[in-house]
């Protein structure tokens, strides 16, 4: 593999990592609603995730669902079911106040938000087709174990950064005070936004 050949499978990632998406709707309404700290483990378990499909992409997760369609389908209904029903508890404790004194709130553990983001990123078809689809295609065959290792490290990193900077933009006191107050409204937008989602993913 060459310099060029990673560069452009890094940058393709990253554009794809940026996007909007479950993921980064999730960092921002944790970073809003749950502070940085609870962000930031939530971005770690979304670049586990990532890693985990380019892996299965790089070991024949694209020729596996190419042979049983069945099992592509059935993994984008459950995956959109599991984003609906994050969207349903956004939306049902949507009128719940948010305590933005910290010593009032118990906030969600550090393993809580890292397995939260694992499976929203699990849950998602979106990075199982870009790595199956796209990123494969600019691997070229017999790259050595150590540049897929640099590949994998740049995945997560790209995961990791772009969904911590959204988090650390939305747990800011200004945009928590605004949220504070636009509570309800937000909280059942994001929570429709993500049901929307969920459904479009399950349909295609």
């Amino acid at each position: 593999m060459t310099l060029a050949a990673f560069t452009a499978a890094w940058f393709l990632h990253l554009i794809a990592a940026a996007s909007p998406g479950p993921a980064v709707l999730m960092a921002a309404r944790t970073g809003v609603s749950e502070g940085f700290r609870t962000g930031a483990w939530l971005a770690v378990g979304i670049g586990i995730g990532a890693v985990f499909w380019a892996v299965a992409a790089l070991f024949g997760l694209a020729i596996l669902f190419k042979a049983a369609p069945a099992l592509l389908w059935g993994y984008k209904i459950a995956g959109g079911m599991f984003l609906c029903w994050i969207a349903w508890h956004m939306w049902r404790h949507a009128t719940d106040p948010l305590v933005m004194d910290p010593e009032g709130q118990t906030p969600r553990s550090a393993q809580s938000a890292f397995r939260l983001g694992v499976v929203t990123q699990l849950s998602n078809p979106k990075p199982a087709v870009f790595f199956g689809a796209v990123f494969v295609g600019t691997v070229p065959p017999g790259t050595t174990l150590p540049w897929i290792g640099l590949l994998l490290i740049a995945i997560f990193l790209n995961e990791l950064i772009c969904n911590i900077v959204v988090a650390r933009a939305f747990s800011f006191d200004g945009p928590r005070r605004a949220y504070a107050r636009l509570k309800t409204g937000i909280d059942r937008s994001f929570g429709g936004i993500l049901a929307l989602l969920g459904v479009k993913i399950a349909a295609t």
